[in-house]
């Protein structure tokens, strides 16, 4: 049979791979900059572009997104070729695919540091970004089907599985966490409020690190593995148990992620049986890939390669065996809402992530230029200075974690809270922190060790931009083999291999998801809870667009620890008009959903103004960082030097959020929403009077955005005192 002829485009592969470097550079900086914004809070220069809440979503949208994501294709656009032995289907789909990715991330990277988010984790794009996500992903699926259509070798490989069914279930999760209701052109509410929306977002962000940050990267680890060391996959077998069960159980464990919140008993429990079960189907991919690599252990001392890849496979399985453990609910009510939860990300992250990335890129870059690595000797070093910044960044929280856990549960011998003042359990983490930040930075250090070696390493070759190969034409007609595992039926049919994915994705989530939705998040009765009125809904999306929900929750879990530090446990029905939800998954700060109780009247508003304006102000030593641009001041300084902001609230969407609002089932009446300006204003007014009864504050304006922020905080958990109120008449 005569050999036909063809060229796997290298330039993509390249494109992507200089990408990747790039944003690694970033996401770093940026998370070197905002861990060290933990322990010296100057660094948030008073500027809101550069304060924690905004740089902390610049920095996981950078790292996921810019840095993995960018890898993926890297790998996706190198590999995928050469398995099916046909170039990719179209060079222009894959051009669209590159830049559109790239005004993705830039386009996130403003509008975050701009304060425009709709606040969900891993998810805070705004509507227009999502629609372009959308059109990207669409642009990348057809040209990675197309080329599975058109391929010269009829069975489709290990990783081509896992390729499809992340092609697929990320599509699902993005389009449903992120319908909504657009509001302007950077500013929309969720569809779903309250249980309903804290279910589907965790769904998918538990998912996303499920099928983005994970299932590719399998992907990438059964071609490149095998690749490195020169010999099949240890298991065939291993790895179709590995991919079916991989994919059917992850979908069901994102409640482990709402443990001891309001969602209903039933969802939470599902979610723990389900991540239990992952720790199998896991475990036989990270032996899949050790094991891949019996015979060359001689090797790994010499090869850097090989290197990261061992420690990256078994950061995977410590990362799989401890999210499960993590979902265990006594484990979880030690570890949730604390530094343990980041440390464990980390590992996956920087360790299962980055090390699969650097060894890959490694790989490719010689082969792409068609030269040697300029120096394994740079490339050993940075594995060691790398694995020693996964270290001294995770350690350090562990036993921060563990810290934050026994000071906020304890209790002395009256019965009382030994660290009433939350600070306290702040200020102890400092050293952790410091220690975290060295860990990052000698990550840093690793890679712009491999930058200059890349970069030396380019400067030694030339690109191979359309690599020549050959292979014999797909026949026509396919006969199976005697004794042919039956599972090769389903590698033969790309299209019946993604429809059967599809439904196996499907059945956890919309088991988990239709009941809560149809039951409305197990509330029965809401009827002492009220809407936000126009002002705090206003200040509820200053809040969002400051990032607060970064360091605060919303959510008080029912412990004795919890209850006496904040009052009352969270009820369901308190959380039905939220769009979003905001319950957070870090207490780098207090909880705040009953701080309208704790702070009430003229003394809680005058304690909010000061607190936004200098928190150290109210609480000596705090991290916080300042919010001047929230106020209407002109200062002078010691020198006649003269600084001044106008915080006037922008009232130009404040209408259409409110028939939004409408749509969405909040009972605003029509009355209300034609005279929301005489209700603002007079909500405002009194708040204006409350703070300017103050000795210590003047002139407050009540148009201005720390009024609206303080109405919202204000009222923040007091519905339940209304219930109380009426049930005690």
């Amino acid at each position: 049979m005569e050999l036909e002829k063809f060229h796997y485009d290298n330039r993509i592969v390249r494109d992507f791979t200089y990408a990747t470097l790039l944003w690694a550079v970033v996401a770093f900086l940026i998370g070197i900059t905002i861990a060290s914004q933990l322990f010296a809070p100057s660094l948030n220069f008073n500027l809101e572009f550069l304060t924690y809440g905004r740089l902390r979503a610049i920095h996981t949208n950078a790292a996921i997104f810019a840095f993995v994501g960018n890898a993926i294709f890297a790998g996706i656009y190198y590999s995928l070729p050469r398995l099916l032995k046909t170039p990719m289907a179209s060079k222009l789909l894959s051009k669209i695919h590159f830049w559109g990715w790239q005004l993705v991330i830039v386009l996130a990277a403003v509008t975050l540091a701009m304060g425009l988010t709709s606040s969900k984790e891993y998810a805070e794009l705004e509507w227009p970004i999502d629609i372009l996500i959308t059109l990207i992903w669409v642009v990348f699926g057809i040209n990675m089907f197309w080329t599975i259509l058109k391929r010269r070798e009829r069975h489709l490989y290990v990783a081509i599985w896992f390729y499809i069914a992340t092609w697929v279930t990320v599509a699902v999760l993005h389009i449903i966490n992120n319908l909504e209701i657009p509001v302007g052109m950077w500013k929309s509410y969720s569809i779903f409020a309250g249980v309903q929306d804290a279910l589907v977002q965790w769904w998918y962000g538990h998912n996303a690190v499920a099928f983005f940050l994970t299932t590719p990267v399998l992907g990438l680890m059964y071609y490149f593995v095998p690749k490195a060391v020169n010999r099949p996959v240890y298991s065939y077998r291993l790895s179709i148990i590995h991919f079916w069960a991989l994919i059917f159980i992850y979908i069901w464990a994102g409640p482990h992620h709402l443990l001891y919140t309001s969602l209903p008993d039933w969802a939470q429990s599902l979610g723990v049986v389900f991540s239990i079960m992952l720790i199998a189907p896991s475990w036989g991919g990270m032996l899949n890939g050790l094991l891949t690599l019996r015979g060359a252990w001689d090797r790994v001392r010499d090869s850097a390669v090989l290197k990261f890849f061992v420690v990256a496979i078994t950061a995977y399985g410590m990362a799989t065996l401890e999210g499960p453990l993590l979902s265990l609910k006594n484990v979880n009510a030690i570890a949730h809402f604390t530094d343990w939860i980041p440390a464990h990300v980390h590992i996956g992250t920087l360790g299962w992530n980055g090390f699969i990335i650097f060894g890959m890129i490694y790989f490719l870059i010689p082969k792409l230029y068609k030269t040697k690595l300029y120096s394994e000797r740079l490339a050993n070093t940075h594995f060691w200075i790398g694995t020693l910044g996964i270290l001294f960044w995770a350690i350090p929280m562990y036993v921060a974690g563990f810290t934050q856990s026994l000071m906020w549960k304890q209790f002395n011998a009256d019965g009382g809270l030994v660290y009433d003042n939350f600070l306290e359990t702040v200020t102890e983490l400092f050293p952790f922190y410091v220690t975290r930040a060295i860990g990052g930075t000698l990550y840093l250090v690793g890679a712009l060790i491999m930058l200059y070696n890349i970069y030396k390493t380019v400067k030694t070759g030339k690109l191979v931009a359309n690599e020549e190969a050959e292979a014999a034409p797909l026949a026509k007609a396919y006969k199976a083999h005697k004794g042919e595992y039956w599972h090769r039926w389903i590698e033969r049919r790309p299209v019946q291999l993604l429809i059967l994915s599809t439904v196996v994705i499907l059945i956890g989530g919309l088991v988990e998801i239709v009941p809560t939705i149809l039951s409305k998040g197990g509330v029965a009765q809401h009827d002492y809870v009220k809407p936000y009125t126009v002002l705090e809904l206003e200040g509820r999306d200053l809040y969002i667009r400051e990032g607060c929900n970064a360091c605060h929750s919303q959510m008080v879990r029912p412990f004795r620890s919890e209850e006496a530090r904040y009052g009352e446990y969270s009820k369901a029905s308190e959380f039905v008009y939220d769009h979003p939800f905001l319950w957070g998954s870090k207490r780098t700060g207090p909880d705040l959903h009953r701080i309208g109780q704790r702070q009430p009247g003229a003394g809680g508003a005058a304690w909010h103004y000061q607190h936004m304006w200098d928190p150290t102000i109210t609480s000596e030593g705090s991290i916080m960082p300042r919010y001047p641009w929230l106020f209407t001041y002109e200062i002078q300084d010691e020198n006649g030097n003269v600084s001044s902001n106008d915080a006037t609230l922008d009232r130009s969407l404040t209408r259409g959020k409110l028939e939004a609002m409408q749509t969405l089932g909040v009972p605003y009446t029509d009355d209300y929403i034609e005279n929301w300006e005489m209700h603002m204003d007079e909500q405002a007014q009194q708040i204006a009077d409350m703070l300017n009864s103050n000795p210590k504050i003047s002139d407050v304006d009540p148009q201005e955005e720390i009024v609206a922020l303080i109405a919202y905080l204000q009222r923040l958990g007091t519905d339940i005192q209304a219930k109380e109120t009426a049930e005690n008449e």
